[in-house]
Order: C-alpha cells, then structure tokens, then sequence
C-alpha cells in the first residue's frame, strides 16, 4: 500500500512539472519572437545621425559694427557686454576677441548645465548691455554651440550660366528643400547680394545745383511703406498705405530729384540706373569651378538617412524646370558614413552567427547551433529597441558599440549553451 501509494505520489510530481513547463517554454518562445519582431520594427523606424546630441557647454556672443577697428571694438563693445555677462551662473570661463569690424565674447559654462537657463540669463544680460552699445551698432546676436546645426549635405550648383540665373535657380532649391521633412535650415551660400548702381553725371548734377548727399538722403526717404489709416464702407474695412518700396530698378528712376507744379527732375534725367550685385567677400568653388552652394541641416533627432534622400529627390524633381547647363553636385555627405557603418554592423552580425552556428554544429549539436544562431540577433534587436524606448538614435557610437558587443555576445552564448548541453548530458530532464 505504501508502495503504491510512493509511486502515484512521484507519478504526480513529474506530471506536475510536464503540466507547468509546457506553459513556460511557450512563453519563452513568445517572448522571443516579440523580442525580434520589435526589434526589428525598431530597427527600420529608429533615427539615424552621424553623431550623437552632445549638450557642448559654450555660448557666445557676436559683435559687430562696420568700419570699428579692434581698439574701438574692446572699448566700445566688449567691455559693456563683459560686465553684464560677469553675473551669469555657472561660468567656468569668460573669452572675448576683439577684430576689425567687431568681436565675440565667449562662455564656457560648468559640465551638466542647463542649457535653456543659461541662454535665457546670457540673452537677458546682452539685452541689458544694449544701452551702453553704440547706435549704429549691429544687434548683438548670442548662439548656443550645437553639433546637430551642422550641415549633413551641401548641394553644389555650377553651369556655364550667366550669375543672375544662377542665383535665380539656387534660391528656388533652396525654398523647396526647407519644405522638405526632416530639414531644419538651408543656408545659401557663394551667392552675392543684389544692389542697384546709380551712376551719376558730375556734369549734370552741377548745373541743377544738387549734391550727392541730397541725392543719397533722397533715396532713403523714398524707400519706406507709410501707413495711410484705414477706409471703412459697406462692403467692409480695408488698410490704406502709400507704397513707395523700391522692389525693381525701374523704380529707382522713377524718384523725383526736383519737382514743382509744371515739371518734375527725376534721377533718369541725371544718373544712370542699372542691377548689379554688392562686391564679394568670398568664394566658393567645387572642383575647381564657381559655383553656389546650399549647406543642409537636419533637425534634432531627426532620421539623417530619410532626410538625406528626401533633400536628394526634391533636387531630382527640380532638374526638370532648370535651363541647360546646371550641374549639381553632393558633397559632405553624412549619411555614406552612417550607411557603411550599418552595413558593417550587419555584416559583423551574418558573418559572427554563420561561422559560430558552423562550429557548434560540429561541437555541441544542432541545438546549440541553433540556439547560438538566434541570442545574437536577438540580443542586438533588443538593444535597438531599448534605444529606441529610451528615446536616444543610433550614432556612430553606438554603432561602433554594437560592433565590439559582437565577440563577447559570441562568448556568452557559447558558455550558456555548452553548459545547457552538459547539464542535459548529466540526466537532468529538458524542459
């Protein structure tokens, strides 16, 4: 009786854990399999950029006042704003440089620091420094160091074409590529400023007894937009104003030197009116030619590969409207970079779980081969979907981490394995 009723007691017992390990090892593989589907959805979705967001603990402030020499810029610029900027918190170090034209002043804050804080003191101090800045000059202008404002691309265009239709086509490539995803900015660069040049007759400008003064504080006058109040009537409320903003050559001409009831002077009468453009004060070229270029920037945590080939495709589709000899150029590609190093990393992966799945195969079973073929994958998918969870983008640092992990994810999966395998070879029952 006792016997019998040994017997049924362990009959239960490994009944008993058959019963719970079924649950167990489906769970297991549910897991698993949720793990890499994940992590594979979030591998595909996850923003890509060449470095990471690093906080760089600098902010500074632009100068600037045309014709200042360095003497006049430290005394009349920098020192004002140097003593404001004395009572902001957490400065480790306090630069400025003085130049011909103006001068900066440059914080360096302690490590950790809140960057919104700190720009918001150093703006308020620089607004309190205006006072005591000269009156022609320019508004201070205080910028924080961010890496990710840093061009990721930069569209060359050069041609054979004359600079005014150049300068026509890259000033529409760059309002179509700051529509597209994903682009913060798209600044224009090697592209010269547009100007009227008014060519005066001495000869003329005597016998009417006029002078250049008279002539250029003319001009300035002329070239405002005056509000006129307001006409309201039944069909409703409408904005008057007397326009008188010079937006073509022609307008130029059409400005009245002298006037009175019978006749007017206007500057056709004495002064030749032509487009140019202002003189230049730097060149750009690509592969030794003359050319324009767009300097690209992406926004923070923003996919560098998505918003590359979107910047790539919107200059595709504008090809079509541009006249015969534009060539565009790309240089200062990002994303070539973060493509080969994702290409390495999958490489290292495919390559690491063949030839391990190869030698196990050999060593310890199909199992573990098995087994060792699929944590690899499965741990670098679930370290994605952990970036991707916590909100951070995979970089080159951390593509360069997940390829170092390769060898020691080898190692592990081999040691868990091998000492599954014994466990089973000593009769301890599989799951």
């Amino acid at each position: 009786f006792f016997s019998s009723r040994r017997r049924h007691t362990r009959l239960l017992t490994v009944t008993g854990v058959q019963t719970c390990a079924l649950p167990i090892s489906r769970l297991t593989i549910a897991t698993l399999l949720f793990v890499l589907l994940a992590g594979f959805v979030a591998y595909t979705t996850i923003p890509k950029e060449a470095e990471p967001d690093v906080r760089i603990p600098i902010i500074y402030v632009q100068l600037s006042q045309r014709g200042i020499s360095p003497e006049d810029s430290e005394r009349l610029l920098l020192r004002p704003v140097e003593t404001q900027l004395k009572s902001v918190n957490n400065v480790k170090e306090m630069r400025s440089t003085a130049f011909e034209g103006g001068g900066y002043v440059l914080l360096e804050f302690e490590a950790g620091f809140d960057s919104k804080s700190a720009l918001a003191d150093v703006r308020a101090k620089v607004d309190q420094a205006k006072r005591d800045l000269p009156k022609d000059a320019d508004e201070p202008q205080v910028n924080e160091v961010n890496l990710s404002l840093y061009p990721v691309l930069v569209v060359a265009l050069s041609g054979n074409l004359p600079e005014r239709s150049m300068l026509r086509v890259a000033r529409s490539l760059k309002n179509a590529i700051e529509q597209s995803p994903g682009v913060l900015s798209a600044e224009l660069r090697g592209a010269r400023d547009e100007a009227v040049e008014i060519v005066i007759e001495p000869s003329l400008l005597q016998s009417y007894g006029l002078s250049l003064d008279q002539i250029s504080q003319l001009t300035k006058s002329f070239n405002t937009q005056i509000g006129a109040g307001v006409l309201e009537g039944q069909s409703g409320r409408f904005a008057l104003k007397v326009p008188s903003l010079f937006e073509r050559p022609e307008d130029v001409t059409n400005v009245p030197v002298i006037a009175s009831p019978k006749a007017a002077l206007t500057l056709l009468d004495i002064a030749q009116v032509k487009p140019t453009f202002k003189d230049a004060t730097s060149v750009t070229r690509v592969n030794g030619r003359p050319a324009m270029t767009i300097e690209v920037s992406k926004r923070t945590g923003a996919n560098l590969i998505e918003t590359v080939d979107g910047v790539k495709a919107v200059v595709e589709r504008a090809k079509a409207g541009w006249p015969e000899g534009v060539e565009v150029t790309f240089t200062q590609d990002k994303s070539k970079l973060i493509r080969q190093m994702l290409a390495d990393l999958q490489n290292s992966v495919a390559t690491g779980v063949l030839l391990v799945a190869v030698i196990i195969l050999f060593v310890l079973g199909f199992r573990a081969s098995l087994f060792i073929g699929i944590a690899i994958p499965a741990s670098f998918l679930a370290g994605v979907l952990g970036l991707q969870l916590a909100g951070l983008t995979i970089n080159i640092v951390v593509l360069f981490s997940l390829i170092l992990a390769v060898g020691m994810l080898v190692d592990d999966a081999i040691i868990v394995s091998e000492f599954a395998e014994r466990r089973l070879a000593e009769g301890m029952p599989a799951p």
